[in-house]
């Protein structure tokens, strides 16, 4: 078999004993990269080592620290034959040597194919043994069987007798034994191979002794190696996946995504991720979905959100007297499916439609969004515009807007997930909370409800003089007590935390109990009696060791949080940075409904509202049935709409709405309330004549499924749940996109360049 046999020529015992001295040294000495400076050392032509030492000089004076470099280039001669081949086997080949450590960082302009060697062993391009079980399936019932493995190399701890070698796989990793005593078959040349390698394996399976199993799936077995055949070996590695100790940065393992993939954390992401897909679609299956692919190429609209656009060379528009326009046309990638779902239902074929959607949104990217995103869609027919009863509290845990059946399924596919997924049994309804009592309670839409420090409104205790102040403005004065003695995990995080000019925050003592009102930076409350302060004190239970943050927000609460929502929030944050508080591992859901149903507080919506008014969730969303005067009327801000978000520990994890199923109405919306003309409107024509043509009452909503990915996998960003992710500025590293066109192309197109001088 192939490096098996030792070549003529090669180094002999004493020659390694030297090498093997000099790895000594430098890890003691170094610490360095070095091994992977000679593994970048350029060879001479047909991938033979040049004799010379010149050629790794260069790397040298970059990796080596200039006072280690004159003991370096002492101890080059010492290896006399064939110095960089030496070098380059005993260091980057032999296992757990410092040509295994993680690379050095190499500049992104750099090229790496012109610095890496070509590897001492070619692929194997030829027949071979099929694998009989994978790296994760052997079991201590398999002992004593015949087996063929396949897999990459990982290092070699090597023992007096035998040496260890992981191999491992996608489906998990089995240790594979060499025996070096007398008689063996000669393996040596197993060593050789560089780590991270395929090869083909076979041999016998061995139970370990008791003390030596370990949990797992492969922990009671090893594998005793007979032979084995290098398949494809691995050279050019910008960084070792199977090193968890040290992990290259996010921009080098974006760049060689197809490298980061192999290890098992992202792995294991990449699984649980098609698992969930496929418990999805068989819960809405049973549920009477049909899943309908709809076009990703659309025309755009202002539905809200920035679209990708895209050139096409083929479609020629047409105006109405039948001329074609002296302008390029252009596609718009789907922000979601929205007009195609809503006009599945409006045809009367499709009862219940879902879809594992791609959306593209042209947003700034941020840890949990990017450009490309998945959900899971779904829409429905008939479903309800809420009860006839009005709830006499405006603040209960009731579903008055249109939409349970969409409750219902969502629910139920939520609690399958976790139960399967994870184990855990949710409750069989989900807390249910208004916009409102979210926004006043928490300062948030989307509310994290695993901690209290909850908002209390403390307008209503002041003197008349200062309340009236903060009437007229159309203000409310908020607060969030810290208490010393049932809060104390929050305490240090108040004195650490920053203070934002929108909010302020009080140190209660003795001294100041009585007067603590009077220094705040809002002028109205300066002054403010002893008794008044008193009658405050004895309503908030403030004590002296409290800490009390005030700021005021709009009496009706507008956008998605406030002040001191981000203050509640910047709080968590830093008690669990100072190990001071543990979150529970609970899941907390939670739906928020009856939002309003036009805003002027969403920034992300100014480049297309101008001014305007715009929808909160997008036009089609149907006014709550009480509430339907009053947008005929023209209080468009009192509207509220039957649109509903589903939040998980304060992230929002899907959303949807009751659709306007009245084309008087939606045309209404589209004319009088957002203000849109008439080429604005001419992307929703076919959408209002399918509502005139019998449309059903109809609604749905889309879960983020990266989101809700990230929330399985226990990760911060979605970009560890998707195969070939973005950036947080929307670029891809591998793909090296987006890139430029040339002008010729763009001149296919009909689009001009815009010069720059």
């Amino acid at each position: 078999m192939r490096g098996q046999a030792r070549a003529k020529g090669s180094e002999g015992p004493g020659e390694k004993h030297r090498v093997d001295m000099m790895i000594k040294v430098f890890r003691i000495k170094e610490r360095t990269r070095f091994g992977f400076a000679v593994h970048e050392a350029r060879f001479g032509n047909k991938g033979r080592p040049d004799s010379s030492y010149s050629s790794l000089l260069p790397f040298l004076c970059q990796l080596v620290p200039s006072s280690h470099l004159p003991a370096v280039c002492c101890m080059l001669p010492l290896l006399r034959v064939r110095p960089c081949c030496t070098l380059w086997r005993r260091l980057s080949h032999r296992p757990g040597s410092l040509g295994s450590s993680r690379p050095y960082s190499r500049p992104a302009s750099q090229d790496l194919s012109d610095a890496l060697p070509p590897s001492s062993s070619s692929a194997h391009c030829a027949p071979y043994s099929s694998r009989t079980h994978t790296c994760g399936s052997l079991t201590a019932g398999d002992a004593g069987a015949r087996v063929i493995l396949t897999g990459w190399l990982l290092p070699e701890r090597k023992g007096k007798l035998v040496s260890f070698y992981p191999l491992k796989d996608s489906y998990g990793t089995t240790q594979l034994i060499v025996n070096h005593s007398e008689g063996a078959t000669d393996l040596s040349a197993l060593a050789k191979i560089p780590v991270e390698s395929t090869v083909l394996i076979e041999g016998t399976v061995l139970l370990r002794p008791p003390n030596a199993r370990r949990p797992g799936p492969t922990g009671d077995i090893d594998i005793q190696v007979d032979k084995f055949i290098l398949l494809n070996p691995a050279g050019n590695l910008p960084f070792v996946p199977s090193n968890p100790h040290n992990l290259a940065n996010d921009d080098l393992r974006a760049r060689y995504r197809y490298l980061d993939l192999r290890r098992t954390a992202l792995s294991d992401n990449l699984k649980k991720r098609s698992k969930v897909a496929q418990i999805a679609r068989n819960v809405l299956h049973d549920q009477g979905f049909l899943e309908v692919e709809t076009p990703v190429l659309l025309r755009s609209s202002p539905e809200g959100a920035r679209e990708f656009l895209v050139p096409t060379r083929i479609s020629k528009a047409t105006t109405t007297d039948g001329e074609t326009p002296d302008k390029p046309t252009f596609y718009a990638l789907q922000q979601s499916p929205q007009q195609p779902k809503q006009l599945l239902i409006c045809s009367g074929g499709v009862d219940r439609y879902f879809q594992v959607a791609k959306c593209f949104r042209d947003e700034d990217g941020r840890k949990d969004r990017q450009p490309e995103f998945t959900q899971i869609d779904m829409e429905m027919a008939f479903v309800s515009w809420g009860t006839s009863e009005a709830s006499a509290s405006a603040d209960s845990d009731i579903w008055r807007i249109g939409g349970a059946e969409v409750r219902d399924v969502v629910e139920t596919l939520i609690r399958t997930i976790w139960e399967k997924v994870e184990g855990v049994a949710l409750p069989k309804r989900f807390q249910v909370m208004t916009y409102n009592e979210a926004m006043t309670r928490f300062g948030s839409d989307k509310p994290d409800t695993r901690f209290g420090l909850e908002i209390a409104n403390i307008t209503h205790l002041l003197p008349e003089e200062q309340r009236s102040v903060f009437e007229n403005n159309g203000e409310v004065l908020e607060c969030i007590t810290v208490r010393k003695a049932s809060e104390p995990e929050f305490l240090g995080a108040s004195r650490a935390c920053d203070i934002n000019p929108a909010d302020e925050r009080i140190t209660i003592t003795k001294k100041n109990l009585s007067t603590w009102l009077c220094y705040t930076t809002h002028a109205a409350l300066r002054g403010t009696s002893a008794d008044a302060l008193l009658h405050i004190n004895e309503h908030l239970k403030l004590m002296p060791g409290d800490d009390i943050w005030l700021a005021s927000r709009p009496q009706r609460p507008k956008g998605g949080s406030t002040a001191l929502g981000g203050v509640r929030l910047r709080l968590f944050e830093k008690a669990q940075s100072r190990n001071e508080f543990t979150v529970t591992k609970d899941p907390h859901f939670l739906w928020i409904t009856e939002f309003p149903l036009f805003t002027q507080a969403d920034h992300d919506k100014d480049f297309l509202a101008k001014g305007r008014w715009s929808s909160s969730h997008h036009p089609f969303t149907a006014p709550m049935w009480q509430d339907i005067d009053t947008m005929y009327n023209g209080q468009i801000e009192a509207v509220r709409g039957q649109h509903y978000d589903l939040v998980l520990n304060g992230v929002e994890i899907g959303g949807g709405s009751v659709r306007v199923h009245d084309a008087a109405m939606q045309d209404y919306i589209f004319t009088r309330v957002l203000q849109l003309n008439e080429e604005e409107k001419s992307p929703f024509h076919h959408l209002l004549h399918a509502l005139q043509c019998g449309a059903p009452p109809h609604g749905g909503l889309a879960l983020g499924f990266d989101r809700i990915m990230a929330m399985l996998c226990n990760t911060q960003s979605i970009r560890d749940v998707i195969a070939f992710p973005k950036t947080s500025t929307g670029a891809d590293l591998l793909f090296k996109s987006p890139a430029p066109i040339s002008n010729e192309v763009l001149h296919q197109y009909g689009i001009k360049p815009v010069s720059t001088t």
